[in-house]
């Protein structure tokens, strides 16, 4: 006698479940794969579509640099320019300050010497008329055109004053 059926094995329930986990992870990796190429011609397109975007992006960056180089050297020259300008406008002014002192200094002494040699003067002349009235007035006279002479006073000359520039 046999032990062996005819009939086809009936699978039990975890050999069922094990079937269809295995069936799916089949179709899992494949569409796994599947969508890993797609991806991966999608990146290359991607890429392909940016470098010359990339490319142009770098030649106007350049390009901006280059300008903006291109300004900051012209700004310097300029201001260098202005600088040296300023500076000799500045040397010609302060030597027509000096000179304009110096000729303002010589002008006031000139001034001056002439104002005490004035004043010298009419000191002299004030004193030559005082002694010809003492000499009038003797002591018999009186007095009358002394106190005439005595009120009449040399003016004093001003205050020194310095020149306004």
């Amino acid at each position: 006698m046999s032990y062996k059926d005819d009939k086809p094995e009936e699978k039990g329930f975890f050999e069922k479940v094990k079937e269809t986990i295995e069936s799916l992870w089949e179709g899992t990796t494949d569409t796994a794969e599947d969508v890993k190429e797609v991806v991966e011609e999608k990146f290359d397109d991607v890429k392909k579509a940016v470098a010359p975007k990339k490319r142009a992006a770098a030649r106007k960056a350049t390009t901006v640099k280059k300008a903006t180089d291109a300004v900051a050297s012209k700004t310097k020259s300029v201001t260098k320019a202005t600088k040296a300008k300023v500076a000799v406008i500045k040397a010609k002014a302060e030597g027509e300050v000096k000179e304009l002192k110096a000729k303002a200094d010589d002008k006031a002494e000139a001034v001056t010497t002439k104002a005490k040699k004035t004043a010298a003067d009419l000191n002299k002349k004030a004193d030559a008329k005082l002694k010809a009235l003492k000499a009038e007035t003797a002591p018999g006279k009186k007095p009358a055109a002394s106190t005439a002479a005595k009120t009449t006073t040399a003016k004093k000359p001003a205050a020194k004053r310095k020149p306004m520039l």
